[in-house]
């Protein structure tokens, strides 16, 4: 299948609205032609910034407006993220995502702080990537120079539904931050999350607009609501598990070339629910030491658990994509 840049949201929704096995048989087929279908890319998530966000993101444990389990900290070390990092190499990580609370990057030592944990990471040969909110060219320029891999900006939601959710910026400040992404060789990751109370057609319009970004972003995260106490949607219902999967197989198709990464969330789906993921297009996990994914409300399966699985679906660890630094990775054992 080419890749194409001209979706009409049409389309997508009658991919969406395949019988469901169906979806998944042409988005495996769609799947096995871009990828290699017997790897996975783990990658873990570091907070090194975590709470008091000044947004208003509806979701999110770490708003200074909602009152949650998380408590702010400051920065982490650059000796403790780097620690992390390692720790991670040597489990079969190649991928590592560092998050900071901010709305946006400010021209301060703390970003000055965070360009040397990605040179430091970065050194290890694994695949870094950031999401630290709004994002000027400048700035993604100097994060490039730093080794920066990737740059995580999700959508969330169809820009009809996004006001609803977050109201502190816009949609049109998200996309300005990717395009600000494509002024430089760093990858761009940005996909949603499934549960916040939109409706099909608010998914489907995520997808259009995604995919109808030239080039498409190399990376795009399905995630599924953690419900947060004290957070606005903290009763929302779970989301179906073949939601996930509609969703994972829809961009799979329209997005063939893309990582799609099996997010947040992920910890509330049994082995069996994963395999479909799997074979509806995901490649990609986040996997955890201590059992989380970002803070202690968001729950992340752990590395051996992860190992286990992988190993019982016959799936292999996909190496760092880093030019010369892929053996570390490779010769860890799952």
């Amino acid at each position: 299948m080419g890749i194409r840049d001209d979706w009409q949201i049409t389309e997508i929704r009658a991919i969406y609205d395949t019988p469901l096995l169906e979806l998944i048989y042409q988005a495996a087929s769609v799947h096995r032609q871009h990828h290699d279908p017997k790897q996975i890319q783990v990658c873990k998530l570091i907070s090194i910034k975590t709470g008091a966000c000044p947004e208003d993101c509806s979701y999110c444990a770490q708003s200074s407006r909602y009152k949650t389990e998380v408590k702010p900290e400051a920065l982490l070390s650059q000796e403790t993220v780097v620690s992390i990092a390692n720790d991670a190499l040597k489990s079969g990580v190649s991928r590592v995502c560092m998050g900071a609370a901010w709305r946006e990057v400010r021209d301060n030592s703390q970003f000055e702080q965070v360009l040397d944990m990605v040179k430091e990471v970065t050194a290890l040969g694994l695949e870094v990537c950031c999401t630290l909110g709004m994002l000027t060219e400048t700035q993604a320029k100097r994060l490039e120079d730093a080794g920066l891999y990737a740059y995580n900006h999700n959508l969330d939601t169809s820009e009809e539904y996004y006001s609803t959710i977050i109201t502190t910026r816009t949609y049109s400040d998200r996309l300005n931050t990717i395009a600000n992404v494509r002024q430089t060789n760093v990858t761009v990751c940005s996909g949603g999350i499934l549960g916040l109370g939109e409706s099909v057609d608010d998914r489907v319009g995520m997808l259009h607009t995604l995919a109808n970004l030239n080039p498409h972003p190399e990376s795009v995260p399905i995630n599924i609501l953690s419900q947060v106490p004290g957070t606005p949607l903290e009763n929302q219902p779970d989301v179906p598990i073949w939601d996930v999967v509609r969703m994972i197989a829809t961009a799979r198709i329209v997005m063939p070339n893309s990582d799609v990464r099996l997010s947040a969330g992920r910890a509330r789906l049994s082995q069996v629910e994963q395999a479909f993921c799997f074979m509806a297009g995901a490649n990609s996990i986040f996997s955890s030491d201590d059992g989380h994914m970002l803070t202690v409300t968001t729950p992340c399966p752990g590395y051996d658990s992860d190992s286990e699985m992988l190993n019982l679906l016959g799936l292999s660890k996909r190496p760092s994509a880093k030019v010369g630094h892929t053996s570390a990775v490779e010769t860890v054992n799952i």
